[in-house]
């Protein structure tokens, strides 16, 4: 019973890297609205259990060689305030690292207890934290070129590709499930493995103990991915890339080849079987391994698609997570040790007996002077990290407060100028409109007219033919004579046409705007009657047209162009028409 309540710690921190890490391996499906997240949670649940019981070991042998906790009690602490740090991330939306935040509280206990740290281990565990989201990034290029180049290739119906893209997503999320599971168990239950020990008989078969602590951790991640996975797969989803189902299928795969990578045994011996250093099985972060999968897309589509603000939010995490979680671990040792008297390692401590169960001892440390130091430089060092995080969000926010106001006073801006461009345009529409209605009436007075022209014409020719008729019918000669004078006279009445001129020379200065005006200004010696013959000669008029709007004959048209030319002193090469359009 003991056992179950100490490793509740463990099965919280596997809550959390199911609500954190385990997002990850479907976090880009379902961002990209290609799988739901209930289906999601459920494969990622099963086949990381798989992957936690029969692949669990190898990874949790490297994190014990960085710090081998030996009871319990120290167990239950490292793995208790890695979980609370992990939570704490979680909350505010940062996909931070399982793994940075069990090897700082390893280290943790290890400066609190003496015992020594392996800094080597240290060292190959901090390199991956580097080469893995590397790895990540080349994977999810070349996987990214290769996809793209396959679907350019083929002519699949789009129908048919988003079937093989769904069952694709889902393929490659339970191998990124699997992985995961092996990989990051040790995370979750590698802290209890050097201090637990008991046996399982299910139905004949015999499982270790640390097939039932990756089990039991298994369960308490798949919980974690269906209770609290949601919020994070946003933030990895769609917080650092606009992500496609394309780009979706070759994040995961990619996570699932790295995490693999480190936590297959058999793979390691085969490298190490063709000379090939053998690669360490270590414990890495599988959220560092999707951002670097996600960098690696984003720099093949163009460095313009990565939100480099989200990226730089999510660093600073990674950055603080193992120092809050050491610092956390070190000072609730202290309290789990000295207050509720509870035994965190049994190397080179006396035991004692304080009413616990048998096997488990506890130690009063007296804390020297360096312990102490270190203790307030680590504090000093939270406070300035943390103040230094949180003075980085007020800063930003209130720069996204001002863009924000920005952006809303330009909207505003923007708004104020569109209704008044609108005004100006109603106006302007209102104007032509009143001035088409002008036109439109002018044009049927003009019609109205053309047709009262024509009627009093035909009128004219009517009566002039009676008249005739009865001329005809005359007997007399000198009656006749008289008669058909009377006729010419009328007729050449008739032909002065002076009002219908008249029209002429106005709509000709209507379409002309100003010219006479401006002629006026240019050449005040013209003649009336010149700048009428300028004005025809300006919109395009021959002689032969001028000289009846003129009632004279063309020769003296070109009479008239002649003297107009000597008026405005104009040479011999020079053009009369294209002169007067200058004008």
């Amino acid at each position: 019973m003991l056992f179950l309540l100490f490793i509740t710690s463990g099965l919280f921190l596997g809550w959390s890297l199911g609500a954190n890490d385990a997002a990850n391996v479907f976090g880009t499906a379902v961002g990209s609205r290609m799988i739901k997240f209930r289906t999601a949670a459920l494969v990622a649940g099963i086949f990381v259990i798989i992957g936690s019981t029969l692949q669990g070991g190898g990874a949790t042998a490297t994190l014990s060689e960085l710090g081998s906790i030996d009871a319990l009690g120290g167990a239950f602490t490292v793995a208790l305030c890695s979980g609370l740090v992990v939570t704490v991330m979680t909350t505010y939306r940062l996909p931070v690292s399982t793994s940075q935040a069990i090897v700082g509280a390893i280290i943790g206990w290890c400066f609190y207890t003496s015992n020594p740290v392996d800094y080597g281990t240290l060292g190959i565990i901090a390199s991956t934290w580097v080469v893995s989201p590397v790895l990540g990034g080349i994977f999810s290029a070349l996987l990214y070129l290769g996809l793209r180049r396959y679907i350019r290739t083929t002519r699949t119906h789009v129908i048919l590709l988003d079937r093989k893209i769904r069952y694709s997503l889902l393929l490659v999320g339970a191998f990124g499930a699997y992985s995961l599971g092996a990989n990051n168990i040790a995370n979750v239950m590698g802290v209890f493995v050097n201090s637990a020990s008991f046996n399982l008989n299910i139905g004949g078969y015999n499982l270790n103990d640390n097939q039932v602590l990756f089990f039991l951790g298994g369960l308490a991640i798949a919980t974690g991915i269906f209770t609290y996975g949601r919020k994070v797969m946003h933030t990895v989803g769609q917080g650092i890339l606009e992500v496609t189902p394309e780009t979706a299928i070759v994040v995961v795969l990619s996570q699932a080849l790295v995490l693999f990578l480190f936590s297959s045994a058999s793979f390691s011996h085969l490298i190490q079987r063709i000379g090939l250093p053998g690669i360490p099985l270590v414990p890495v972060s599988s959220t560092q391994v999707v951002i670097g999968a996600l960098i690696g897309i984003g720099a093949v589509k163009g460095v313009q698609e990565i939100r480099f603000r989200q990226l730089g939010h999510i660093m600073l995490g990674w950055l603080l997570t193992p120092l809050m979680a050491g610092l956390t671990t070190f000072i609730s040792l202290f309290f789990i040790n000295n207050v509720f008297r509870i035994a965190i390692t049994h190397k080179n401590l006396p035991e004692v007996t304080s009413g616990l169960p048998a096997g488990n001892t506890h130690t009063e440390i007296n804390l020297p002077v360096n312990t102490v130091i270190i203790i307030t430089g680590l504090l000093a060092l939270l406070v300035i990290s943390v103040s230094a995080y949180w003075v980085y969000r007020h800063f930003r926010m209130k720069a996204e407060q001002s863009e924000t106001s920005k952006r809303l006073f330009e909207q505003l801006q923007y708004a104020e100028l569109q209704k008044s461009l609108s005004e100006i345009e109603m106006k302007n529409v209102k104007s032509e409109n009143y001035s088409l209605v002008n036109r439109l009436e002018e044009k049927r007075r003009e019609l109205v007219t053309y047709a009262l022209s024509i009627a009093e014409q035909r009128q004219f020719l009517e009566n002039t033919l009676e008249e005739l008729e009865a001329v005809r019918l005359e007997s007399g000669i000198n009656e006749k004579n008289v008669r058909l004078q009377e006729l010419i006279r009328g007729i050449r009445q008739k032909m002065n046409f002076s009002g219908e001129i008249e029209r002429i020379y106005q709509q000709a200065e209507q379409v002309n705007d100003d010219f006479p005006s401006r002629l006026s200004t240019h050449s005040p010696q013209l003649s009336a009657q010149e700048k009428k013959l300028a004005l025809l000669l300006r919109i395009g008029f021959s002689s032969k047209e001028i000289a009846p709007l003129m009632n004279i004959s063309p020769k003296s048209v070109e009479i008239a162009r002649y003297r107009l030319r000597k008026k405005l002193d104009l040479k011999k090469e020079t053009n009369l028409t294209d002169f007067i359009k200058t004008i």
